[in-house]
């Protein structure tokens, strides 16, 4: 955890950033594809919606082993329905492994009268299946009361629409509205189409789900565009980076919250969807549970990678902020510019010090290369012009060996060593023009030849 937390500081200040805004492209891509899938599967499969909301007839009794295998009583059922007026009927067994299975017949809406046909379906499978009747829970929905909780879902999910772009646009500007309204209707149309892909069956604890997780999404958005109006504040004036520049480090900055929080709140959703509606088969906490878990998902995905790169395009094409990103790219081109004067200033300096080199070894190269224990040139042409520095070290090793005049003692071997050059006999440092004499042209040691 102490890593995860110097990841996260090093973010925040700027050290270590992950380029989402440059981006746009790779997650347009991916998200067009993902809504393109969906949207085919709304316009192929459609929805499974509930009785709630086409209306009809439901019959809910324990299944036994005395009552036979599954797929024959589920025949037996399907049969006797018809029979008796109901019309083809859906049958759905519900098992789990801590509860008695469940047979869930659905039907179309039945008529009351003449004949209630939802009770004389009732009676008959009473009989056929000898269930107590306390055991049978019949149940009727109709038609007009399904087409009223379509519209009041319909009309509650506008509303919480409308309110949230009024609200964005009077606490922010509108155009972070529209890039949040963008991620939700981005969240809205994967979660929908993830339904019509499995088949899940669309009921009001669908609807109530949903509107639960756009809040969510929206929740996170607001958080990561408070922080990009606070890096923005006063950008034009200091003019220290662009746009997206700025809402990538606070995109970068509230990227491990954003996480965080994600994964906490998937926690308790996974859990109710695989433990609790995977063991006690609880159909409510399913239907609730998986419209959780799918929008969640969804909505971490576009609070990064949709809202704030679609803010950032909008703001890029302002006028103002347009010439901004020009002087900022002219300022990072001068930069870059200075650096390479710098770097070649100092490349002039080392070709210079190379060159007061050769100009030592009296105008020939470097045959020997350098000594191995002082570092300093050494070969068949340079013996001449360094002995005075093997002297010296001679002296180092030695102090006895050589006199101050530079010739050798009793106790060296009688070997005279020209003294070194000090103050004007010392070489010094030539201009290009001096470097190379008329004998050196004529003899062809000329610096270019030699080069």
């Amino acid at each position: 955890m102490a890593g995860f937390g110097g990841i996260a500081g090093r973010l925040y200040r700027g050290e270590v950033s992950i380029d989402f805004v440059r981006r746009q492209r790779m997650w347009y891509t991916i998200s067009g594809l993902i809504l393109l899938v969906c949207v085919i599967a709304l316009l192929v499969r459609g929805l499974n919606f509930s009785v709630d909301f086409k209306g009809g007839s439901t019959f809910q009794f324990p299944y036994t082993t005395s009552q036979g295998s599954q797929t024959a009583v589920q025949g037996q059922i399907s049969e006797l329905v018809k029979n008796n007026g109901g019309g083809d009927a859906t049958v759905q067994i519900a098992s789990s492994p801590l509860l008695k299975s469940q047979w869930l017949v659905t039907t179309k809406a039945l008529p009351t009268s003449p004949v209630n046909l939802t009770v004389k379906i009732a009676d008959a499978l009473e009989q056929r299946f000898n269930i107590p009747a306390s055991k049978m829970t019949p149940s009727f929905v109709g038609p007009t009361w399904g087409s009223q909780i379509t519209t009041k879902a319909l009309e509650a999910l506008i509303i919480f629409l409308i309110v949230i772009v009024g609200y964005l646009s009077i606490a922010f500007e509108w155009r972070m509205a529209i890039a949040a309204f963008v991620a939700l209707l981005h969240d809205i149309v994967i979660t929908i189409g993830v339904y019509a892909l499995t088949g899940f069956q669309v009921s009001p604890t669908t609807v109530i789900g949903l509107l639960t997780i756009l809040g969510y999404s929206l929740y996170d958005t607001v958080v990561v565009f408070d922080k990009v109006r606070e890096n923005t504040a006063g950008l034009l004036t200091s003019q220290r980076s662009t746009y997206s520049d700025a809402a990538n480090l606070a995109l970068n900055q509230t990227l491990v919250r954003s996480i965080n929080t994600s994964i906490t709140a998937l926690i308790p959703v996974a859990s109710i969807l695989f433990i609790g509606a995977g063991l006690l088969g609880a159909g409510t906490l399913k239907d609730l549970a998986l419209v959780l878990f799918v929008g969640m998902l969804s909505g971490a995905y576009s609070s990064i990678c949709i809202a704030t790169p679609v803010l950032a395009d909008l703001k890029e094409r302002q006028p103002e902020y347009k010439d901004l990103a020009v002087k900022v790219k002219r300022r990072l081109a001068g930069g870059r510019r200075a650096g390479q004067r710098l770097l070649a200033a100092e490349l002039a300096e080392d070709d210079l010090v190379d060159d007061n080199l050769i100009d030592r070894s009296g105008g020939k190269g470097f045959a020997g290369g350098f000594r191995g224990d002082t570092g300093r040139l050494h070969g068949p042409d340079n013996d001449a012009v360094l002995e005075d520095d093997a002297a010296i070290a001679d002296d180092l090793d030695d102090p006895g060996g050589v006199t101050g005049d530079g010739h050798a003692d009793s106790d060296s071997d009688n070997i005279t060593v020209p003294p070194r050059p000090r103050g004007a006999d010392r070489p010094h440092r030539v201009n290009r023009q001096q470097r190379v004499t008329p004998d050196q042209r004529r003899s062809g040691g000329s610096r270019k030849k030699r080069r």
